[in-house]
């Protein structure tokens, strides 16, 4: 039931990805990279559980520092995540496979330089090294330039933004990269994968509905994607993302594979009634930004304590950091994004307050409470 897909196959060291090879799975590190103990826990539980490549992500030296010696101990396939800093890629790149840079990112380091200029210096590293690209883009963190030109239409910013960076390294003669555009909403996936396949048809994908959130919810939202774009040939690479205590993900690979598995023997999910009705909680998978380990709790605390309201229509956003946390609760009804000794509360865009992890529950229900108060009598 999945067809044979059109892509081009690159490589990532010994890996072949996209055409006729096998569908990666990969995951991500959900520890502080500079924890190497921690770190190198996580390589290995998703290593045993028959991850295709681990994801890292790089903020600081300290972090680069870190990357080297965990490259020293594992064999594992390495991608690295560069975050806002595009210019720690020279550093990082003699210990990793893969690139990963988020076009909505480009703009925080030397605004003066155009983007075109940045994405040449990333391409010059990953050829100098041998690195296969990611151009990774999230509707959470959509450039400005693209916000400005598409306005409130996500889907046609990100498929555009995917499409000019694959013109811009088409250009410099490059053709080891993939690309990934990802929602928390799998339904925008499955229409944003569809609209770039149609457009470049020759570049691989990497699949995933971000911020899925906790199981068994996040696995359903992952699987409404998943199926609906495997069964047209479209998806080369995928991830899970799933809000899960650290030393649980390796679920993320396992689910991964048994989607796969699903859909090649024609075993497709029907979505259980009304499942986009009422409440709607996202969560980030965590990953090494998460500052406090508490956010994986907080976030199961969230689901439990908001129970009571799963009958409205509402949106729920649980944010493990400072990258992803203030753009991507923006468009949730109540967000919250998390620092290392506080947690911010949002109000759709607004601030509604920073609180401590121990009060953060008790701020979230007023302002929840009061939402569903508003909306009675308006």
């Amino acid at each position: 039931m999945i067809p044979p897909r059109k892509t081009r196959t690159i490589r990532i060291r010994h890996l072949q990805v996209g055409g006729s090879a096998p569908i990666a799975v990969q995951s991500m590190a959900a520890t502080q990279t500079r924890d190497i103990p921690a770190t190198l826990r996580q390589v290995r539980i998703l290593e045993e559980a028959g991850a295709d490549m681990i994801r890292i992500a790089v903020d600081s030296q300290a972090d680069v520092d870190a990357l080297a010696q965990i490259r020293a101990q594992t064999k594992s396939l390495l991608s690295v995540d560069l975050q806002e800093n595009y210019r720690l890629a020279e550093k990082v790149a003699p210990f990793v496979d893969k690139l990963r840079y988020n076009p909505g990112h480009l703009h925080h380091h030397e605004k003066h330089k155009p983007v075109e200029e940045k994405v040449a210096y990333l391409v010059d590293v990953a050829r100098k090294h041998g690195l296969a690209l990611r151009i990774g883009i999230n509707a959470g963190s959509i450039a400005p330039s693209y916000k400005e030109r598409f306005g409130d239409d996500h889907v046609a910013a990100i498929v555009a933004c995917a499409v000019d960076h694959c013109a811009m390294v088409d250009a410099l003669g490059f053709h080891d990269f993939v690309v990934s555009i990802k929602d928390s909403d799998p339904r925008l996936v499955i229409d944003a994968n569809i609209r770039f396949a149609q457009a470049r048809p020759d570049v691989p994908i990497h699949l995933g509905v971000t911020e899925a959130g906790m199981p068994p919810e996040g696995i359903i939202k992952t699987r409404i994607a998943f199926e609906q774009l495997l069964a047209r040939g479209i998806g080369d690479t995928l991830r899970v993302s799933l809000t899960v205590p650290f030393d649980d993900k390796g679920l993320e690979i396992k689910v991964g594979r048994e989607l796969i598995a699903d859909i090649e023997a024609g075993r497709f999910r029907s979505v259980p009634p009304n499942f986009f009705d009422g409440l709607n909680i996202i969560a980030c998978p965590s990953c090494s930004r998460v500052e406090n380990a508490r956010f994986v709790e907080l976030a199961a605390d969230v689901k439990q304590m908001t129970a009571y309201a799963k009958e409205h229509d509402l949106t729920i956003a649980v944010m493990g950091c400072r990258v992803n946390g203030p753009g991507e609760t923006d468009d949730a009804d109540l967000g919250l994004w998390c620092g290392p000794n506080f947690v911010n509360l949002k109000r759709g865009p607004e601030d509604a307050g920073t609180f401590s992890y121990d009060d953060i529950l008790a701020a979230l229900r007023r302002e929840l409470d009061a939402l569903i108060a508003a909306r009675a009598t308006s």
